[in-house]
């Protein structure tokens, strides 16, 4: 087999949580190889020391503040500088997309989801371990679920390609907090959002950075910043 990659992976505005019903879901993941993480988690370490940030302290989108906004520009420059992290993001309008007319159940398009958004960073001759925030009491059967559909999907019968599908807890590990801050940004902007001053500029820097609007979809082979906005069976 190829390289060992590890891929971050978390979500927005889940489709049954409560009134977050009508808004954009977004599922992501930041994917970097496996022998670079421990330099990555360092540098994102320096970062934080640099701002007087607590070692400890979890990054994620809803403490962007006038107050951290340098420190969370650091952070999305850290992202886009750094050639070892690339970003995959599917946006899901909730208000245009109810799964049950596909006949769907939640959990199905749950699945459905996620499959989308990995399978265009799954290659072959690589090896990938897939890890997902810790949600609720239900995360471990559908995360081997996942695991399953993801393997099945791949002909990976022996999970020799995608040999793991673990939970992990986003405070523990730096790079599940840049998931949660760019996804974060994504479902601001598309559940129209605009209140906070220091969140728009951060999503100005995203869309300078990245050179695409947000709005839309990227081009499909986009290797740093890419985005589907998923609109159903046909997208």
């Amino acid at each position: 087999m190829g390289k060992l990659y590890d891929i971050y992976c978390d979500e927005s505005c889940h489709l049954q949580n409560g009134r977050a019903r009508d808004f954009a879901m977004v599922i992501g993941g930041v994917v970097c190889p496996d022998d670079k993480k421990k330099a990555l988690f360092d540098h994102i370490r320096s970062i934080k020391i640099r701002f007087g940030i607590s070692r400890d302290a979890e990054i994620k989108w809803n403490k962007v503040s006038p107050a951290q906004y340098e420190y969370y520009k650091a952070l999305v420059n850290f992202f886009f500088d750094c050639s070892d992290l690339a970003f995959r993001a599917v946006i899901v309008n909730k208000k245009n997309l109810e799964p049950l007319k596909f006949n769907l159940t939640y959990d199905d398009f749950y699945y459905r989801a996620y499959f989308i958004m990995l399978s265009r960073i799954l290659m072959p001759g690589n090896e990938y371990a897939v890890y997902i925030d810790i949600k609720d009491t239900r995360s471990q059967s559908k995360v081997e679920k996942l695991h399953d559909v993801l393997c099945n999907s791949r002909f990976d019968f022996d999970r020799r390609m995608i040999h793991r599908v673990q939970q992990i807890r986003s405070h523990e590990v730096e790079l599940m907090g840049l998931t949660d801050l760019l996804i974060g940004g994504l479902s601001y902007l598309h559940r129209g959002l605009g209140t906070s001053e220091a969140k728009r500029q951060l999503i100005e820097i995203i869309r300078q950075r990245s050179g695409y609007s947000l709005l839309s979809n990227t081009w499909p082979l986009e290797p740093k910043f890419n985005i589907l906005v998923w609109h159903g069976r046909n997208n």
